[in-house]
């Protein structure tokens, strides 16, 4: 799973979101190292739409009805779920190795 991927589905695990709040928050939970720019997070968007990882969703809030709304599904969870896992894993090699 590409990092954009990663911190698109750990922003919408926290409630639906449109594509500059994710976009935001992305930044924000990375401290400032990740960096989702609109051509990414529209590509990504796309492809997870695809792969049912998200879906789109209406917006309750008074004139902002078109704005595109995204929340995770159950296989984005579990998907976000599987990639959390395999980087433990990952880092516990390295510390195995590395100490």
């Amino acid at each position: 799973m590409s990092e954009s991927y990663y911190y698109i589905l750990l922003c919408l695990s926290k409630g639906p979101n449109h594509g500059y709040g994710i976009m935001r928050m992305a930044a924000q939970l990375s401290g400032g190292e990740v960096r989702i720019g609109s051509g990414t997070m529209y590509g990504a968007t796309e492809n997870m739409l695809k792969k049912g990882w998200i879906r789109e969703t209406v917006s309750r809030e008074p004139g902002e009805e078109r704005r595109r709304l995204y929340c995770i599904t159950e296989e984005g969870r579990e998907a976000l779920l599987g990639e959390i896992e395999r980087l433990k894993k990952m880092l516990a090699v390295a510390g195995e190795v590395i100490e």
